[in-house]
């Protein structure tokens, strides 16, 4: 990333200027299967699984706009068609983003993990997501978790778990999944694996 380059690191999602739907439906190539990464930061993850994987398009969700314009480009130059990132916020737009083309695989790596217990109320993993997730995923599309945080991770296992009449965990019943399911990794996975720090990952499947 350029050094040049100044963006924030955390945006509140709660904020007014995003309380809104403001995004519309993403013109994607049809017969492909899609995977979204919702606030997928600089895409490290994303763009490393288009590279793998061509034949699968590939969208990046991030509230930082100037952040979407930069791995846009990044990703036009290194020839990544297959690759996007989309100015939205994941509590509020899914629905509009991808009611024509349904997602076959979500996925949601060390969200901010909002520490303070005020800011609890902004962690993205609510029951409302739940619901845009379901109503937007291919039937027996994948939600993919991360977190290095045991009690972000919990309250996102609880939540997924409460609605169990939308999603069944792959690794079953308050499981986590052991070890990263994908050769990809975001910046903060590859810091955690230099660290030694655990990870806590969860795959759900839609009923």
């Amino acid at each position: 990333m350029s050094s040049r380059l100044r963006i924030r690191q955390h945006v509140n999602p709660l904020r007014a200027e995003y309380q809104k739907v403001r995004a519309t439906a993403v013109a994607l190539p049809p017969g492909r299967p899609l995977e979204v990464e919702l606030g997928c930061a600089d895409a490290r993850f994303t763009l490393e699984r288009a590279s793998a994987e061509p034949e699968r398009t590939f969208v990046g969700l991030e509230i930082r706009e100037e952040m979407v314009h930069f791995v846009n480009r990044k990703a036009r130059a290194a020839g990544l068609d297959n690759a996007l990132l989309v100015f939205a916020n994941m509590n509020f737009d899914l629905p509009a983003l991808f009611a024509q083309h349904p997602v076959a695989r979500y996925h949601l790596l060390f969200p901010d993990p909002w520490f303070k217990k005020r800011h609890h109320k902004r962690r993205v993993v609510n029951p409302e997501l739940m619901a845009d997730l379901h109503s937007t995923l291919e039937p027996g599309g994948e939600v993919s978790f991360a977190s290095d945080v045991w009690d972000v991770a919990l309250d996102a296992m609880a939540v997924f778990e409460e609605r169990d009449d939308l999603f069944v965990n792959m690794r079953g019943p308050w499981s986590f999944w052991p070890g990263s399911p994908f050769a990809a990794r975001s910046r903060r996975d590859l810091a955690c694996q230099r660290k030694g720090w655990p990870v806590w990952r969860m795959r759900y499947l839609k009923k």
